[in-house]
């Protein structure tokens, strides 16, 4: 035999014992897998139901996912505050008996035909109650493998979910004042806004109203004095807090598209952290001009309920920050894979966050926050005692940063004894918001 076939030889010899080792191993690997399964035995989905409270007085929608494991449920929010009555239906009625009976753990499966079980997609209402299922089987799968919903999703990327607060007041100096108090509590991250959305105080000729249109409660917001106020706002802020913190505003789509380019360029020199809301979402062919003529970090998406409103905006990397609200556009299922897709183009989570979401939505936006390299920045709230009682496990919050529990799931609960204590009141809508003339504003 020469040197060449030896050499062969021994490979093929060393390449079969390799094989036959390997294939040892994998059978060993097998049988330990089919071990380990048999301790998780298929489940079924029994019952889904909507459940409404307000311990806040805020319309909390969360949906209750019962499976064939007796005691085994998870919860999902879906809270819709001004549409809460039609979100309950689309779940009851329709959610319900569509996913009855089908497997526990085909979450992706589930959402994909539900999302479609409509015929037509999208819209505010069925994305919240589809939603609320998606996050409720995310829970359910947490529980099952006894690990945070975080654990499930890649582990944690960083310690807690740091977090912004609001600070306003209707003059300068309660905008200081309210500053400088949640600096004193930890927050590096603060938005400020003079009075509310709009700098309503700043108005004066509410013309519409002489003339008896509309209703008397419907208020009053003029272009000119909120640009002039918000620039006197950033001005003052800047010059008694100092440039420690980052501070944030929210336009909140009040204004035109030119006069928000031109609020962008003079915010400029205040450095802050995001602009959020600049435009409509019927306006987003504006964002070209905006990113041509200032720096400034815009944040978008709050009204969002379409990837067609997202996809462009992120790769073409015209928006530093995305802001969905998670149930509006469905669930953990949707928001895990708009993180990803925004990684590749550098733009920055800022999930929207505010009361009207309940403390098993907000648990789930913090879930997500951990798990993501590219994070930006939380929203942060505070829940009051009767929440919490109804909520046990809701998030907390600790010097500006947001900590979830480590129960398996997203560690929130819900007592359905003590939420039906605070039912929540009818109604449900945003007020008018008008010019001078009357013509609406759009929020």
């Amino acid at each position: 035999m020469n040197r060449r076939d030896l050499i062969q030889t021994l490979g093929l010899g060393a390449a079969l014992g390799a094989l036959k080792v390997g294939g040892a191993e994998s059978g060993a690997t097998a049988e330990r897998y089919s071990k380990a399964t048999k301790g998780l035995p298929p489940l079924k989905i029994e019952k889904v139901k909507a459940i409404l409270t307000a311990p806040g007085r805020i319309r909390l929608c969360v949906v209750k996912v019962e499976t064939s494991e007796p005691g085994l449920y998870g919860l999902g929010c879906a809270t819709f505050q001004q549409r809460s009555l039609p979100v309950v239906a689309a779940v009851n009625e329709y959610l319900a008996p569509f996913a009855k009976g089908r497997d526990v753990d085909g979450i992706e499966d589930l959402w994909q035909n539900a999302y479609t079980s409509s015929y037509w997609r999208n819209g505010p209402v069925l994305n919240n109650a589809l939603c609320g299922l998606d996050q409720a089987l995310w829970d359910i799968k947490g529980k099952r493998a006894s690990m945070p919903i975080y654990q499930l999703l890649g582990g944690k990327c960083r310690f807690a979910v740091p977090c912004y607060t609001h600070c306003g007041g209707n003059d300068l100096k309660q905008i200081e004042a309210s500053v400088k108090g949640a600096m004193e509590r930890g927050f590096r991250h603060i938005r400020i806004q003079r009075g509310g959305y709009g700098s309503p105080q700043l108005s004066k000729n509410a013309d519409f109203k002489a003339a008896g249109l509309g209703m008397p409660r419907d208020s009053l917001m003029e272009v000119r004095p909120y640009i002039k106020g918000t620039l006197e706002m950033f001005e003052h802020i800047r010059s008694t807090c100092g440039d420690e913190i980052d501070l944030l505003h929210d336009i909140h789509e009040r204004i035109p598209p030119m006069d928000a380019i031109n609020l962008c360029k003079q915010l400029e020199k205040y450095h802050p952290f995001f602009v959020e809301d600049p435009f409509a979402p019927e306006d987003i062919g504006y964002f070209r001009q905006l990113r041509q003529q200032t720096c400034v970090p815009i944040a978008m998406g709050e009204l969002f309920n379409s990837p067609h409103e997202w996809v462009g905006l992120i790769s073409e990397r015209l928006i530093d920050f995305i802001r969905v609200h998670i149930s509006q556009i469905g669930g953990l299922t949707v928001a895990r894979k708009l993180a990803a897709l925004s990684e590749w183009f550098n733009v920055r989570s800022a999930w929207h966050g505010p009361g009207d979401v309940s403390p098993v939505g907000h648990a789930a936006n913090a879930h997500l926050d951990l798990a993501i390299w590219n994070f930006g920045i939380q929203e942060s709230v505070s829940f009051n005692e009767r929440t919490r009682e109804v909520f046990p496990g809701a998030p907390t919050l600790e010097k500006g940063h947001m900590y979830v529990n480590e129960a398996p799931g997203f560690g929130v609960d819900l007592n359905e004894e003590l939420a039906a204590k605070y039912p929540p009141a009818p109604g449900g809508y945003w007020e008018p918001v008008r010019r001078p003339d009357g013509t609406a504003v759009r929020p």
